[in-house]
């Protein structure tokens, strides 16, 4: 069960998608107050439920441009702060940038759909983000890093694991827990590369999670 259950908006024009992110969701306690098939409808339901966290594909109907992306900036530049989670069949890092750039960049995830398949990585974003944490899925980060050349090339085989996670959107403590090493080693390692990559120290996970993604953007 979660530590709180949340009141989501889904917006998802596959109907079999849509139904089995109901059913993921419901499973693990939260409510899905509105279940919708196209932006316009995602606004109308976001104004008429007052969800906590809204979880929306990008490429919707009827052109399947980004119409769910626009209408998730949309709703966050009208309730700052709303936790919105989207969801995209491909890596669109213009999509990924968009998105942390809104508001203060907190409660904000971008996933590939590939994702939704593994249930527990899904939830776990999905809570992430609706506690006001940034989520960006791993696939974007290897192609970020893929582009950074110098200096990450100083960065130890370590160090660019835990450069990674922290791009992810993963605390301290998530990090030792997937690396099977302490807490103090994950803080050491991740003193170390802000100093490496000559990035200011950040307080709280997101604005971290911010620095390191406008330096790999960069």
């Amino acid at each position: 069960m979660p530590s709180r259950p949340y009141r989501v908006v889904l917006a998802e024009d596959s109907v079999l998608l849509r139904e089995g992110l109901v059913g993921v969701l419901d499973r693990f306690g939260h409510e899905v107050v509105a279940a919708v098939g196209d932006a316009d409808a995602l606004r109308e339901a976001v104004t008429a439920h007052a969800p906590d966290v809204v979880v929306t594909d990008v490429r919707m109907p009827p052109a399947f441009q980004d119409e769910g992306l626009r209408a998730a900036l949309a709703l966050r530049t009208r309730r700052p702060g709303l936790p919105v989670l989207v969801l995209s069949q491909y890596v669109q890092r213009s999509y990924a940038a968009e998105l942390l750039d809104s508001g203060d960049g907190g409660g904000v995830g971008y996933l590939l759909k590939d994702r939704i398949g593994q249930v527990e990585q899904f939830v776990d974003a999905f809570a992430r983000v609706a506690a006001g944490g940034t989520v960006v899925d791993p696939e974007v980060v290897r192609q970020l890093l893929r582009r950074r050349r110098d200096p990450l090339e100083r960065l130890t085989p370590r160090e660019r694991e835990v450069l990674a996670l922290v791009a992810e959107g993963r605390s301290n403590a998530a990090i030792a827990a997937r690396l099977v090493v302490t807490e103090a080693a994950v803080g050491k390692h991740i003193g170390n590369i802000l100093g490496k990559l000559d990035l200011p120290p950040a307080e709280g996970t997101h604005r971290r999670v911010l620095a390191v993604l406008a330096y790999l953007r960069g």
